[in-house]
């Protein structure tokens, strides 16, 4: 089966973006699926533990119908590793031109991490519309991104970082928002307990939140 078409944009790829932490890359496979079956085919695996590059390159074999992503990404070789182990969008906590320059060469879509006006300013200046928001919630929510929208029309984002679904709406029917990233989805005695099916559940009730935006 031939995998998911590759999208120009992150925010355009799903409404909702699953942040997943795997410890064990044998879990990869089926967490993804999981998540493809509850509506949620864009999965952002988090470089934040050892199994997390032979998840993302077990997801990118096994599961055709994801589009598997790395986040976490803080550095050039982050970008080099991922993009090889089959990672096709970046996602970064923050930024640096190195990482930036980087991140422009690996040939797949990617959002670096704002939380400040200046940030989003000196992103626009280096040509980069599409950011993440992030800690969303520490840095001043909904409300923060919406007075961005008048000042500096051209920034998209993906906000992340306290996302729940009591306020992921909140954030989708802005008109600079383009996706949520979250785990809430995730639940971490779930993944433990390997319930993939509550999981399916768990993916499917984001997936009817992220269909209430058009609405």
């Amino acid at each position: 089966m031939p995998a998911a078409p590759a999208a120009a944009s992150v925010l355009d790829l799903a409404p909702v973006v699953p942040v997943v932490v795997v410890e064990d890359a044998a879990d990869a496979v089926p967490l993804a699926r999981a998540l493809v079956a509850g509506g949620l085919p864009a999965i952002e695996v988090t470089l934040r533990t050892p199994a997390a590059l032979d998840a993302i390159r077990a997801i990118a074999d096994g599961v055709p119908d994801a589009v598997v992503g790395a986040g976490t990404v803080i550095s050039p070789a982050n970008v080099a590793d991922s993009v090889a182990a089959g990672a096709r969008f970046l996602v970064s906590p923050g930024w640096t031109d190195a990482l930036l320059v980087a991140m422009k060469g690996s040939g797949v879509p990617f959002l670096p991490g704002v939380s400040t006006t200046s940030e989003v300013v000196a992103l626009l200046e280096r040509g980069v519309r599409e950011m993440k928001f992030f800690p969303a919630e520490a840095a001043g929510g909904a409300a923060y991104l919406k007075s961005l929208s008048g000042p500096l029309p051209q920034a998209r984002f993906c906000p992340t970082g306290g996302i729940s679904p009591a306020n992921a709406l909140s954030y989708l029917t802005l008109e600079n928002v383009g996706c949520v990233g979250g785990s809430w989805m995730l639940p971490g005695d779930a993944v433990a307990a390997k319930d993939w099916g509550r999981i399916e559940a768990l993916a499917r009730e984001a997936s009817l939140i992220a269909g209430e935006r058009s609405r």
